[in-house]
């Protein structure tokens, strides 16, 4: 074999064999390495266990934050509902006594109404006989009359129309008046019968009546009136005091 030839051969030889061993050096040199990360691999295995116990604890701080913040925004809509309703109990409370006292303000307008109207009606009908003019009467002497011309109804129970204007100083039509004003604003109960006679009802006779009637149902004008005449006492213990006029 030539010489120029062989040397070509042993070169090709020890080429092969240097990567033969370049090969196995790096196999032994990865081999190594992953000899030297086991180590480390399980060292970051143990560093993820931590974090995640930290995660862990991290969301459950997180947990109950959010809790406790969902616990105060329940607290503060509770107070503002709370606030919300007072204020319209407060509202609600103003408006009633407004509406109170506008019917207190408006009942003792109407009062005094009726008082003005009834003092100028009794100072046109009240006269003096005596005198027989007509006497002068401010307001408080028109009530300190009407006061006791109820009295003096309610104590006589049963009177004569004719008789009541006379002892009052009234014309006998007036008088009549006098007693149709006051049954229509409630100050006596009572009836005017044919023979020119009022008959004063109290308000405990007259609850006696209804129930006699609600009891017996259907009644004659005759049971009505026996039941009547055993129901209203037409007997006054006292006679009323005389009049005077001053």
């Amino acid at each position: 074999m030539p010489r120029r030839r062989m040397n070509r051969n042993m070169q090709a030889q020890r080429r092969a064999q240097r990567m033969e061993e370049e090969r196995e050096a790096v196999v032994e040199e990865d081999h190594g390495e992953d000899e030297e990360e086991s180590p480390a691999v399980q060292a970051t295995g143990k560093i993820g266990a931590k974090k995640q116990k930290k995660l862990d604890e991290k969301q459950a701080r997180k947990a109950q934050r959010e809790a406790e913040e969902a616990e105060r925004e329940e607290r503060r809509k509770q107070d503002v509902k709370r606030e919300e309703e007072r204020r319209k109990d407060e509202e609600r409370t103003r408006l009633e006594e407004e509406k109170e006292e506008e019917e207190r303000r408006i009942a003792k307008e109407e009062q005094d109404k009726r008082e003005h109207e009834e003092y100028l009606k009794l100072k046109e009908s009240f006269v003096v006989e005596e005198e027989g003019v007509a006497e002068t009467m401010d307001e408080e002497q028109a009530r300190s009359f009407l006061t006791e011309f109820i009295n003096y109804i309610k104590a006589s129970k049963v009177v004569v129309l004719e008789d009541l204007g006379a002892r009052f100083g009234l014309r006998a039509q007036d008088a009549i008046s006098r007693i149709q004003d006051l049954l229509a604003d409630g100050s006596i109960t009572g009836v005017i019968d044919d023979r020119g006679k009022f008959i004063y009802i109290t308000a405990e006779e007259m609850t006696a009546i209804a129930q006699f009637i609600r009891q017996r149902g259907r009644v004659s004008i005759s049971e009505l009136a026996q039941a009547t005449n055993k129901l209203i006492n037409l007997n006054p213990e006292s006679s009323p005091a005389p009049l005077t006029v001053s």
